[in-house]
């Protein structure tokens, strides 16, 4: 039985990735930062609930605790993000931009994803087949967001695409540090969402193809790559 964890999981991507791990077999944690949200999801769900804030050492290390209590984990997806939207739903522009608005977002997308990573790495490192995939964006590439002719040159933010950018090096060198891991960062697509105050263009279940399916990966597969559903995506 594989177990597995997703982080922001009570609605959007996490959820609709949680239904189908949970349909593929895997016993699945289904990480929020709130209690409440996370209990009432997990019911809807069948799967097991688990109060997991990535922004805070406390919550994470007493999350680990719990999992490895209950049996261990193979599979860790680490979706829980943010991108820091005005209310009116407008991107913060380069101008408007402050050091403060940066660390709120690498707190929650970079810092988080590394405080999870680092505190389950243990249980992973016990697994037969263990798995990380990390919910990164299209507007992490830079090869993309220099290309005039990409879907993604003319968005305006800044802390959104660094932070994610700094999720693909993360991803990046955790596979060469850990090379019995299959470790990857994953491009969703423009996924109508909580994060993007549903304008995106693609529905979740579609959002999630990717990262059910890398979350499979079994360990003859790709490790350290950047792919979105029609395969890998240049840096």
């Amino acid at each position: 039985m594989t177990t597995t964890l997703i982080t922001g999981a009570n609605k959007g991507l996490g959820f609709e990735t949680a239904r189908r791990l949970l349909a593929a077999g895997h016993t699945v944690y289904l990480g929020s930062r709130d209690p409440e949200r996370g209990r009432v999801a997990a019911g809807r769900l069948g799967a097991r609930a688990l109060t997991i804030d990535v922004t805070d050492d406390a919550s994470v290390a007493a999350a680990a605790r719990t999992v490895e209590a209950e049996g261990g984990l193979d599979v860790l997806v680490n979706n829980a993000g943010i991108e820091g939207r005005r209310p009116d739903g407008s991107v913060v522009s380069a101008a408007d931009t402050t050091a403060e608005e940066m660390r709120t977002l690498f707190e929650t997308n970079v810092f988080g994803l590394v405080r999870v990573t680092h505190a389950f790495l243990p249980l992973l490192l016990r697994s037969a087949a263990p798995v990380v995939v990390n919910v990164s964006s299209g507007l992490a590439s830079l090869t993309g967001m220099t290309r005039e002719d990409s879907p993604g040159h003319a968005y305006p933010g800044v802390a959104y695409p660094a932070s994610k950018a700094a999720v693909n090096m993360v991803t990046v060198q955790y596979a060469k540090a850990f090379p019995t891991l299959r470790i990857n960062a994953v491009e969703p697509g423009y996924t109508a969402t909580d994060l993007n105050m549903n304008t995106g263009t693609q529905t979740v279940e579609e959002g999630a193809e990717i990262i059910v399916r890398m979350a499979q990966t079994g360990p003859g597969g790709p490790t350290g790559g950047y792919f979105d559903v029609a395969g890998r995506l240049p840096w």
